[in-house]
C-alpha cells in the first residue's frame, strides 16, 4: 500500500512571481527533499496547479484578489522546475479545493505539502478529510508556507481540530 503526496501549488507565481513571499522560497529546498523521499520508495505523487485563464481579474476570486497569478500556460503557472518529477500526476484546479478528490484511488496515507497553508492547503486537506474520514491525513508544517507566518499558524490549527496531523511545526 503507497503513501500518496500532494504537492499543493508550488507554482512559480506563488514563489517568486507575482504572489510570492520570503516563506515560500524558504520551504522550496525542503519540499525538494519529501518529493525525492516519496520518489526513491515508488509512491504516487501529485501536484496540484492553481490554473485561472487571462480573464481571471473580472472572476469572483479575482475581484477579490485582483492580482493575475497562475495564468494557465505563463511561466507563473508552472511547477517550479527543481520539484517535477517523472511519473507524477498533474491535476489543474480552478480554485483553492479541488472537488474531485473522490476520482482518486487512496487506500493507505496521503500526506499533503506546499502553498498556501491558509488557502490551498487548507482547503484540501479538509475536503480530503471530507471525503475519506478513515484515512489518515497528514500536512508537514515544514513544506508548507502560508501568506503570512501568523495566518500559516492559524490554518495548522484549523487542520489539527479536524483530525489531521500536522507534523515537524
Amino acid at each position: 500500500m503507497n503513501k500518496v503526496l500532494i504537492v499543493i501549488d508550488m507554482q512559480n507565481d506563488f514563489i517568486d512571481g507575482s504572489l510570492g513571499t520570503k516563506e515560500a522560497q524558504t520551504i522550496v529546498p525542503t519540499v525538494k527533499e519529501k518529493i525525492k523521499e516519496y520518489q526513491k520508495r515508488g509512491d504516487n505523487i501529485i501536484f496540484t496547479r492553481d490554473t485561472h485563464q487571462t480573464d481571471y481579474l473580472n472572476t469572483p476570486e479575482g475581484k477579490k484578489l485582483p492580482v493575475e497569478h497562475c495564468i494557465y500556460g505563463t511561466h507563473g503557472w508552472q511547477i517550479a522546475e527543481e520539484l517535477e518529477v517523472e511519473g507524477a500526476t498533474y491535476i489543474d484546479k480552478p480554485t483553492f479545493g479541488w472537488s474531485h478528490w473522490e476520482e482518486q484511488k487512496f487506500d493507505n496515507e496521503i500526506e499533503l505539502i506546499g502553498l498556501c497553508t491558509d488557502i490551498c492547503v487548507v482547503s484540501n486537506a479538509l475536503i480530503l478529510k471530507a471525503v475519506f474520514p478513515e484515512l489518515k491525513i497528514t500536512v508537514d508544517a515544514s513544506c508548507c508556507a502560508g501568506v503570512t507566518p501568523q495566518t500559516h499558524k492559524s490554518a495548522l490549527e484549523t487542520m489539527k481540530m479536524c483530525q489531521i496531523d500536522v507534523i515537524n511545526e
